[in-house]
């Protein structure tokens, strides 16, 4: 696990690039923000959060696999960082920020990815 990075990721630099394309300026990993969002955008009062399938649990995704061994490791594991996901959205939109998760699977699709980030954050 000393390899999996949380910051820089390939999916969360896909998505910046498609962000700058789409003429969207923002800022990276505030840290007085809830969760430390992956992308600030300060304009629109929004945040993306860009989570891998596997580690953050995407329901009725084939990459949100549990592991069969060490179920006992993993399964804690996963539900405290879906708990911490969900207070961290929470206080968040309390603060008046509008939040947008990006699944690792969805950037497959970068037009539609586009479609739906411009349809959510507006031009």
């Amino acid at each position: 696990m000393r390899r999996v990075h949380s910051t820089d990721t390939t999916p969360e630099r896909k998505v910046r690039t498609l962000l700058h394309r789409l003429g969207y300026r923002f800022r990276l990993h505030r840290k007085d923000l809830p969760g430390k969002p992956d992308i600030v955008l300060p304009k629109r009062r929004a945040v993306i959060f860009v989570h891998g399938c596997f580690w953050h649990r995407h329901h009725k995704c084939p990459h949100a696999s549990t592991p069969t061994s060490n179920q006992e490791y993993w399964l804690p594991k996963f539900q405290r960082t879906v708990e911490r996901d969900r207070r961290n959205q929470e206080e968040l939109r309390k603060r008046g920020w509008n939040v947008l998760i990006i699944w690792e699977c969805d950037i497959k699709n970068l037009e539609k990815l586009g479609k739906r980030i411009s349809g959510l954050i507006g031009q």
